[in-house]
C-alpha cells in the first residue's frame, strides 16, 4: 500500500490528544479546586480495590509539576501514533492503558501509583520498536526522532533512580509498547515511484536508455541522423518514395 493512502492528516491527529489531556486536566481540576480526593484512586499493588486504579491512574497527578511533565510528551507523541499508525491508534492507546496498570498493580511497590507516565512509555516504546520493525524510512525516521527527544527516559525504568517515581509503571509501559510493536500489524508500505526504473517489474532490455549499453556495458552511442535514413530506405527499398515539396511565390498585390 502506498504511503500516500495510509500517512493523510486528518481533523483527529490533533482531536484525539486535545481530549486526551482535556480529560486529564479536568480530572486534576476537579480533585485541586473540589476537594475531590480522586488520587486515592490510583493503583494500590495486589489489592482488589487498587485494580480501579489501572483504568483511573492516568487520569491522575499529584501537582501542577507532575501535570505539565506529562501533558506535552503525551500530547506530541499521541499525535504521532494517530497520524503514522492511524488503524492501530486505539489498540495502543487502550491496551497500553490497561497492560501497563496491570504490570503495575502485579508487581508495584506498596504505594497509590497514578500519573499518565505509564501510557507516555508505552507510545515510546511502540513507536520506536515499531519503527524499526516496518523498515519503512519514514516510520524509522520518526523511531530516531523519539530516541532522540525522548532517550534519556530509558532510565526512569529502573529501580532507585528516582525514589518518587513509579518506575514500575514505567517499566509496564515499556514492555507493553514493545509487546505491542511485535504483535500488531501493519500495511506493507511502498514508495512512490519517481523514477521507472524504481518499479520492481522494471526491464532494462526494454529501456531504450539501458539498451545502449552493449553486453561489456559500455554506452554505444545512438546512430547519427543520416545513418538512420540510410537504413530506412535500405528497409523500404523499391517501395520507398521521396516526398517533393513545391513553393510557389506571388506577389502581394496578386
Amino acid at each position: 500500500m502506498k504511503d500516500a493512502q495510509i500517512f493523510k492528516y486528518s481533523p483527529s491527529v490533533w482531536l484525539v490528544p486535545t481530549f486526551l489531556l482535556l480529560t486529564i486536566w479536568s480530572a486534576f481540576l476537579i480533585n485541586l479546586y473540589g476537594h475531590y480526593h480522586g488520587n486515592d484512586h490510583g493503583i494500590v499493588p495486589r489489592t482488589f480495590s487498587g485494580l480501579q486504579g489501572v483504568v483511573l491512574s492516568p487520569f491522575l497527578h499529584a501537582d501542577w509539576q507532575h501535570l505539565t511533565n506529562n501533558s506535552v510528551p503525551l500530547f506530541v507523541l499521541t499525535m504521532a501514533l494517530v497520524y503514522f499508525y492511524r488503524e492501530l491508534s486505539l489498540k495502543v492507546l487502550v491496551y497500553g492503558v490497561l497492560l501497563s496498570g496491570l504490570f503495575t498493580w502485579a508487581v508495584g511497590r506498596s504505594s497509590v501509583h497514578i500519573g499518565a507516565s505509564g501510557l507516555i512509555y508505552v507510545l515510546v516504546s511502540f513507536i520506536f520498536f515499531k519503527g524499526l520493525r516496518t523498515g519503512y524510512y519514514r516510520l524509522m525516521a520518526l523511531s530516531f526522532a523519539v530516541v532522540i527527544v525522548y532517550g534519556g527516559m530509558v532510565w526512569y525504568v529502573f529501580p532507585e533512580v528516582d525514589p518518587k517515581i513509579s518506575w514500575e509503571g514505567h517499566l509496564g509501559g515499556f514492555l507493553a509498547g514493545m509487546v505491542f510493536a511485535f504483535v500488531f500489524k501493519t500495511p506493507d508500505y511502498v514508495s512512490e515511484y519517481r523514477y521507472d526504473w524504481e518499479r520492481p517489474d522494471f526491464d532494462p532490455e526494454l529501456d531504450p536508455f539501458m539498451r545502449r549499453f552493449d553486453e561489456n556495458g559500455q554506452f554505444v552511442n545512438p546512430p547519427k541522423p543520416e545513418e538512420i535514413m540510410v537504413d530506412y530506405e535500405e528497409e523500404l527499398g523499391s517501395h520507398f518514395v521521396p516526398v517533393q515539396i513545391n513553393y510557389i511565390y506571388k506577389n502581394a498585390e496578386e
